[in-house]
C-alpha cells in the first residue's frame, strides 16, 4: 500500500495491453448459489458437521467485540470477524438456520456501533494507523459487511463499508498527504491485497472513486523499488519463491515469498481486470498460478513452509516445519476456483479437485469443528495456537471457507451452457442466461470411492445448450454415455462439450480411470487412485509406516484393491502388494499386501496413534543403478 503516489501507468514498466488467449474467457460465468446446491456423500457431510460444529458455534458479537478498543499495534486481531463472515453468511444460505443468522445480525450491530465519526473500524491506536496489519484487518471487515449486504440489501452494512474506504482513501488514497511509502507487511502485500473489497465496493455502488481507488492500489505494487511488483515480476516469468531474497527477519516486512498474502493480491488483480478489462493483471495471475502448479503444490494440492513459497515441490519429500498452512490451502483452492470461473480453464478444477480430496479434507479435526494450523505430509498435525490474545487462529477461522469454494464450484454456467466442475454425490441447480432456463444436475455415485458417475440432467423445460464435462487430467481412458449412446471426444486435462436439446430426465454417465499410479521423486515414491494420494497409518497395525518400501514399476498402472477399514475415522482404505523394509532374507521382503488410506484420513487423531506417511523411501538397490544423493538439487 502506499501513501500519496501519483497515478502511474504499468505501462511504465514495459507491461504490454497484449490480447488474452485463454480460451473460455467469459467474465459472465457464473458459480451455483450456495442455496442451490447440496453436497450428499463424504463431502456433505463433512461440510454439513462443518457449518453446525464450527461455523454456528463461534460468537459473532465476541469477534466484532475487539473493535470497541483502539489499542492494537501490530496484531492481526481485526481479520477474525471478516473471515468468520465469508462463511458464515453462505452456510446461514444452505442451511436457513435462524439461530445463526440472529447471530450474524447481531455481530454486525455490535460492529456497526463501533464506527467512528471518521469511518474507521478497527482497534489499531491513533499513530499505529496502517502498520503492521491494520490495512489487512480493514480489508476483512469491509469484505464481512459486504457479505452481510449481499445477503439481506442492509444498506446501512454497505454504508459502512463505504466510510472505511472513505477513510483509508484519506490516509493512502491518491492525493492523500504525506511521504511517499508503502507501509504494512511483507513488501506491502498484505495492505495491497484491500484491493479486492475496493473493487467489490465499485461494483456496488459504481462510484468512480473506488475505481480510481484500486487503479491506484494496483500501481503501488509497482512503482517503488520495495513494491512487490507482482505484475512485472510475474509476467518476466520470476517464480514466486524467488520474488525476493530469503528474508531477515522471517516475520517482517522483508519477507515478499508470503504465500497467502501474494495469492490475496491476485484475487484483488483478477476482480480489477474484470472491471478493466487490463489484461496483464489476468496475465499476470495466471502466470503466477501456473508457476504455483508447476513449482510449489506437491501431491496433497497445497503448498508452502513457513507460510512461504520455497519450490515445494521439489522438495516435498523432505519434512520442513510448518508445512502447508491451512490459510494458504483455503486461499488456493479460493483463487482456482475465481480463474476457473473466469477462464474456463480445466486445469484449475484439476487442482480444486486435487485440494479437496487430498489437503483440505486433511485440516479438519475429526468431527470438523476445527482445523489444523499446518498439514505436513507425514508425521502429526494439530489445530496450532490461538493467536492475538483470542481464542481463535488464522487458519480455524479461514478453514471453512474451503467448503464455500467447494460448493459454488459443482457447477458453473455461461451463455454457451453448464460446466461440470467437481464429481461428487450432490444435485446443484444453475441459470442460464440464455436460453433464460434453470437447469438442475442430479450427481449419483460414490466418488472417489468407485469411478463411476451418474448424471441426471433437468433442464426446467425443453432447451439446447452445451453441457461441458471435466475429464480430469489422471484419467487416461474415460468413457461416457448420454442416454446409453457412447461418446468420443475425451481428453484429460480438458472438457468434453455435448452440445444437444437437452430434456428434463437425459442421464449422462462416466466412468474414469482408476488404474492405480506411482510416482517418484528424490528417490521416494508416493501411489495415486483418481484424485487421491494415499498415505500409510499407524492405525492399520502393518508395519512401521517410516519402513522403505521397493517402489512399483514406473509407467505401469498399480493394483490397488479397496478394502475396509474397520475405523470408523478413516474414510477409504486400501491394499497395495509391495516389499517392505531392507532385508532381502525376511519375510516382509516377499510381496505382501500394505494398507493405505487417502490422505484426508491420514493422521486424523492428532495424535501419535495415527502417525502417517505420504511419500515412502525406495531402498537403493547397488546392484541395479548407482547411488545418487537426492540432496543435491538436480539429482
Amino acid at each position: 500500500m502506499v501513501r500519496s503516489i501519483g497515478w502511474a501507468s504499468l505501462a511504465a514498466v514495459g507491461l504490454a495491453q497484449a490480447c488474452l488467449a485463454a480460451e473460455g474467457l467469459d467474465k459472465n460465468r457464473v458459480t451455483c448459489r450456495m442455496e442451490d446446491v447440496r453436497l450428499g456423500g463424504y463431502l456433505g457431510a463433512k461440510q454439513d458437521a462443518c457449518f453446525a460444529n464450527n461455523v454456528k458455534t463461534i460468537d459473532g458479537s465476541y469477534l466484532a467485540g475487539i473493535f470497541q478498543k483502539h489499542e492494537g499495534t501490530s496484531d492481526w486481531r481485526t481479520e477474525f470477524w471478516g473471515k468468520w463472515m465469508h462463511s458464515c453468511v453462505p452456510a446461514y444460505r444452505y442451511t436457513h438456520d435462524e439461530a445463526l443468522k440472529a447471530n450474524i445480525d447481531a455481530s454486525v450491530k455490535l460492529l456497526l456501533a463501533t464506527q467512528r465519526a471518521d469511518g474507521y473500524i478497527g482497534n489499531y491506536k491513533d499513530e499505529c494507523h496502517l502498520q503492521s496489519w491494520d490495512i489487512w484487518g480493514r480489508k476483512y471487515t469491509m469484505m464481512g459487511l459486504m457479505h452481510y449486504y449481499d445477503l439481506n440489501s442492509d444498506k446501512a452494512a454497505l454504508t459502512a463499508a463505504c466510510r472505511v474506504a472513505d477513510q483509508l482513501i484519506t490516509e493512502v488514497g491518491p492525493g492523500a498527504p504525506g511521504k511517499l511509502q508503502i507501509v504494512g507487511m511483507h513488501h506491502g502485500m498484505a495492505s495491497c491485497s484491500v484491493l479486492e473489497p475496493i473493487v467489490w465496493l465499485y461494483n456496488r455502488t459504481q462510484d468512480k472513486k473506488y475505481l480510481a481507488f484500486a487503479k491506484h492500489i494496483a500501481a503501488a505494487m509497482e512503482d517503488f523499488d520495495d513494491s512487490p511488483k507482482l505484475v512485472s515480476k510475474a509476467l518476466a516469468g520470476v517464480p514466486v519463491a524467488e520474488r525476493f531474497p530469503h528474508p531477515d527477519p522471517w516475520w517482517s516486512w522483508k519477507n515478499g515469498i508470503k504465500a497467502y498474502e501474494m495469492m490475496s493480491c491476485y484475487q484483488g488483480l483478477v476482480e480489477l481486470y474484470q472491471v478493466t478489462d487490463h489484461a496483464p493483471y489476468l496475465q499476470a495471475a495466471e502466470a503466477t498460478a501456473q508457476n504455483i502448479i508447476d513449482e510449489e503444490i506437491n501431491a496433497s494440492g497445497s503448498g508452502g513452509a513457513f507460510e512461504c513459497w520455497y519450490h515445494g515441490k521439489r522438495f516435498e519429500t523432505a519434512p520442513a516445519y510448518h508445512m502447508m498452512e491451512t490459510c494458504v490451502t483455503t486461499t488456493w483452492m479460493r483463487l482456482c476456483e475465481t480463474l476457473l470461473r473466469l477462464t474456463g480453464k480445466a486445469v484449475y478444477a484439476d487442482q480444486l479437485e486435487k485440494t479437496t480430496y487430498n489437503a483440505y479434507m486433511a485440516t479438519l479435526a475429526r468431527d470438523c469443528s476445527t482445523f489444523s494450523k499446518y498439514c505436513p505430509l507425514s508425521g502429526t498435525r494439530s489445530r496450532g495456537n490461538d493467536q492475538c490474545g483470542m481464542t481463535i487462529n488464522c487458519c480455524a477461522a479461514n478453514g471453512p471457507r474451503g467448503f464455500v469454494a467447494i460448493s459454488e464450484s459443482v457447477l458453473m454456467a455461461d451463455a454457451e451452457g453448464v460446466m461440470v466442475n467437481l464429481y461428487h454425490a450432490s444435485k446443484a441447480t444453475i441459470a442460464l442466461p440464455a436460453p433464460q432456463t434453470r437447469v438442475t444436475v442430479e450427481q449419483e455415485t460414490d466418488y472417489p470411492k468407485g469411478n463411476r458417475v451418474t448424471l441426471r440432467v433437468s433442464p426446467d423445460k425443453e432447451a439446447a445448450f452445451a453441457l461441458r464435462l471435466r475429464i480430469p487430467a489422471w484419467s487416461a481412458k474415460t468413457a461416457v454415455t448420454v442416454n446409453g449412446l457412447e461418446m468420443s471426444g475425451m481428453t484429460p486435462g480438458a472438457y468434453l462439450t455435448l452440445r444437444r436439446t437437452w430434456k428434463p430426465g437425459d442421464t449422462v454417465e462416466l466412468a474414469f480411470d482408476f488404474s492405480g499410479r506411482v510416482e517418484s521423486k528424490n528417490e521416494h515414491f508416493a501411489l495415486f487412485r483418481g484424485p487421491l494420494v494415499l498415505s500409510r497409518d499407524t492405525r492399520f497395525n502393518d508395519g512401521a509406516v517410516d519402513q522403505p518400501a521397493k517402489m512399483p514399476e514406473l509407467g505401469k498402472p498399480v493394483a490397488i484393491t479397496a478394502v475396509e477399514s474397520g475405523n470408523k475415522d478413516i474414510w477409504l482404505s486400501f491394499t497395495v502388494m509391495l516389499q517392505t523394509g531392507t532385508d532381502p532374507e525376511s519375510a516382509e521382503m516377499k510381496p505382501h499386501p500394505v494398507h493405505f488410506c487417502d490422505y484426508g484420513s491420514a493422521g486424523n487423531t492428532w495424535q501419535a496413534d495415527s502417525l502417517y506417511r505420504t511419500w515412502l523411501r525406495n531402498p537403493m538397490n547397488l546392484m541395479a543403478r548407482p547411488y545418487v544423493s537426492y540432496d543435491v538439487p538436480g539429482n
